[in-house]
């Protein structure tokens, strides 16, 4: 009963916010807050932050498969599973952003007799195939990890579950030449996967590199939005992973081991965002232009320089706790960590992208901003939307590999004999 309460939370705050857009569609975007000079703000930072979410998906299951690393079997199913719907996510957060919604196709580079031609230079365009090429190949991968799971489940269900698991599971029925296909068509996706998690979100950063507009025109943009994202991502897989294994009572599967090691992934990319702000920072200094550096003073002590150092307190100074083994292995702390990162790193996005459009070249240009309720709620919506959707597949399928599982526990019983206790804790 508590758990369909959540999901009717959820949808319930879907439908407020779908209510909300649809008003926003018949009105226009006069009900929002943009006005000029800004005019990307909470729409364009919800994409950027979910496509940053996705990542941790393809580092946890991609990079560290081809690395071999043994701690990812417990994790990268809800990993990529998180992938899928933060990237469903992050594909609506441009359309709420268009006026005319019914046009988004236009974006598309598609065949037509109306000779449509997008414009290659806009960012719209580069999102639309970065998210796209993103939502495809992670598409294919997650559902490819779930084949022979399915199969399990279908073996052991009933009624018409049963009949749905086994369309669902395409015929799976494990024999070693199935196998054999499986290993290679896994690995070779595999290593399709990982040059995406440089790609996809570097094509985002450029949105912002290529503009001319101080706070924006930076060749760090690129690194520095990757390690982001992985850094938010990761966050979002122990955030989401705590209370799972506790309502799911997953114990014995998600161990202290698994969200020490997610822990030390957090706590490295929280070091490379840090330097990129201090860097970022130093060049700013020494570049002496008057008008980068203006921009920056107002981001630190503008009217909205107290949305910088929250962000700074919450991305470089909390996970420092996690140099402490102590912390990394108590799920109460690292949970708690990981919501402070998830913060900071939502607020990083909107410092960067509305923070650098409300002070520009000219103080007459200048301009506040000002949220309103309806972008708040969207933006509500969107956090629910997600929270549903996973909350749904967690319950009604297979959330953490049981195939792999079982190789774990081989492995496991291999360094408990060679009295690995270290590895095997």
């Amino acid at each position: 009963m508590l758990y369909w309460a959540w999901i009717l939370f959820c949808f319930t705050l879907v439908g407020v916010a779908a209510a909300l857009w649809a008003r926003q569609i018949y009105v226009g975007l006069g009900v929002s807050g943009l006005r000029q000079p800004v005019m990307w703000a909470i729409y364009i930072t919800n994409f950027v932050f979910w496509v940053g979410i996705a990542h941790s998906g393809t580092l946890i299951s991609a990079i560290l498969f081809l690395f071999r690393t043994k701690w990812r079997t417990a994790v990268y199913r809800a990993a990529e599973t998180m992938t899928i719907f933060a990237v469903m996510t992050a594909g609506l957060c441009p359309l709420f952003h268009l006026g005319r919604v019914w046009n988004a196709y236009w974006l598309l580079p598609y065949p037509n007799e109306r000779s449509l031609q997008p414009d290659f230079r806009s960012p719209l365009v580069w999102d639309a195939f970065a998210v796209s090429t993103y939502l495809t190949v992670s598409l294919l991968f997650w559902s490819m990890g779930l084949i022979p799971d399915l199969a399990n489940v279908r073996d052991h269900a009933q009624g018409i579950r049963k009949k749905i698991f086994a369309v669902l599971a395409l015929g799976w029925q494990g024999t070693d030449r199935q196998w054999r296909h499986y290993s290679i068509i896994y690995l070779l996706m595999a290593g399709l996967a990982t040059p995406l998690v440089l790609s996809v979100h570097s094509v985002v950063s450029w949105d912002f590199a290529m503009a001319q507009l101080p706070g924006w025109h930076s060749t760090i943009f690129a690194p520095y939005f990757v390690a982001g994202a992985i850094f938010s991502g990761v966050a979002m897989v122990i955030t989401l992973l705590v209370p799972m294994r506790k309502l799911l009572h997953l114990e014995e599967l998600l161990t202290p081991w698994h969200f020490d090691n997610l822990a030390k992934v957090v706590l490295l990319t929280s070091l490379i965002v840090s330097y990129s702000y201090l860097f970022e920072t130093f060049m700013t200094w020494y570049s002496a232009d008057p008008i980068e550096q203006m921009t920056f003073h107002m981001r630190y002590f503008g009217p909205w320089g107290y949305l910088f150092w929250i962000m700074v307190l919450c991305n470089c100074i909390i996970p420092l706790f996690l140099f402490f083994p102590s912390v990394r292995v108590n799920l109460l702390q690292i949970w708690i960590i990981s919501i402070f990162v998830n913060i900071g790193m939502w607020l990083e996005r909107f410092v960067i992208i509305a923070g650098s459009l409300r002070v520009n070249f000219e103080p007459a240009q200048w301009g506040p901003y000002h949220p309103s309720i309806t972008e708040i709620m969207i933006t509500v919506g969107t956090f629910a939307w997600f929270l549903g959707l996973f909350s749904l597949f967690a319950k009604h399928a297979p959330i953490i590999s049981m195939t792999e599982m079982k190789e774990g526990i081989m492995w496991l019983r291999k360094a408990l004999k060679k009295g690995d206790s270290t590895k095997a804790a």
